[in-house]
């Protein structure tokens, strides 16, 4: 993906604070946008990154990429839903 600037929406920040009990921090989410075990297309060209969050859980990532990233929204789901 390279090294690009990464910026978070008002919202994805929102969603970070919420699911902090849940081990969904800004590092978890850097780390899977740097290093996904998937890439999926989204809604208007956007980009869905997915990355172990727990045994049972996956985080998405769901993001805009052009000169910079911009994270849209995180939320954990089941794996056996996405794998």
């Amino acid at each position: 993906m390279g090294v690009k600037e990464i910026k978070f929406t008002t919202h994805a920040e929102e969603k970070l604070k919420r699911l902090k009990n849940l081990g969904v921090t800004k590092e978890k989410v850097l780390k899977v946008l740097t290093n996904p075990q998937k890439i999926v297309s989204g809604y208007r060209g956007r980009k869905i990154a997915q990355g172990l969050l727990t045994w049972e859980l996956l985080l998405r990532i769901v993001y805009e990429e052009d000169d910079k990233i911009l994270v849209i929204t995180v939320y954990p789901c089941k794996r056996e839903r996405y794998e």
